[in-house]
């Protein structure tokens, strides 16, 4: 199948086949993918979390109104946000730009500085906000490559973030959670696969300028 292909095929499963799981290898593959996602300076201003833990999982489920994707999927995906965010991040980020591509610190000072000024403009609110949309961009490539990869996925955004920072220790860790995804392989008997993909026609939804 070509890539629209694999797009059609794709939809939020809402049944996943419990008894099948991820080889350690389709689990690299998608979480590399998903760490090559496009992001705002490059920063990546979140973390994701792979969440295998059955009893975890559990206590995540009861805080996500009891979707069964919580716990069938192969594995759960959290994407938490950096919840301050500070010019401390711009310096972690820059210095591994510097020893990645053998490059002196002080040659990526205007970069630096661009970014911090960036971050410092925003304030807790707008800094959420962004860092948020960041996490957004990562799920999108997680969706896109799990269907090129010919795994199933659902995304959630049906949960008590509140929650999940509590029972992942989030909070110690300087993050937040964002929006989650199951992934794994669908049920025979999970009809929604069978529905034809609905969306807006082309002539509605693009407008050329």
């Amino acid at each position: 199948m070509d890539i629209i292909q694999k797009l059609e095929w794709r939809y939020a499963v809402k049944k996943f086949d419990p008894a099948k799981k991820l080889t350690a290898a389709q689990l690299d593959r998608l979480t590399t993918a998903t760490r090559l996602s496009a992001s705002s300076y490059g920063l990546q201003p979140y973390k994701v979390l792979i969440v295998e833990n059955p009893a975890i999982r559990e206590r995540l489920r009861a805080a996500s109104w009891n979707q069964p994707q919580i716990t069938d999927a192969s594995q759960l995906v959290v994407f938490a946000r950096v919840s301050d965010l500070n010019e401390s991040h711009v310096d972690d980020y820059t210095n591994n730009i510097a020893a990645t591509r053998n490059i002196n610190p002080e040659d990526l000072a205007g970069f630096a500085g661009v970014m911090k000024g960036t971050v410092n403009r925003l304030d807790a609110a707008g800094a959420a906000a962004w860092t948020s949309k960041q996490a957004y961009l990562a799920l999108g490539t997680l969706l896109t490559a799990a269907a090129a990869e010919g795994i199933d996925a659902c995304p959630i955004e049906g949960f008590d973030a509140a929650q999940y920072d509590e029972i992942l220790g989030l909070k110690d860790k300087g993050l937040a959670t964002v929006v989650i995804a199951a992934i794994g392989f669908r049920a025979e008997e999970d009809t929604m696969q069978y529905a034809k993909k609905v969306r807006k026609p082309i002539a509605e939804f693009v407008e050329v300028i």
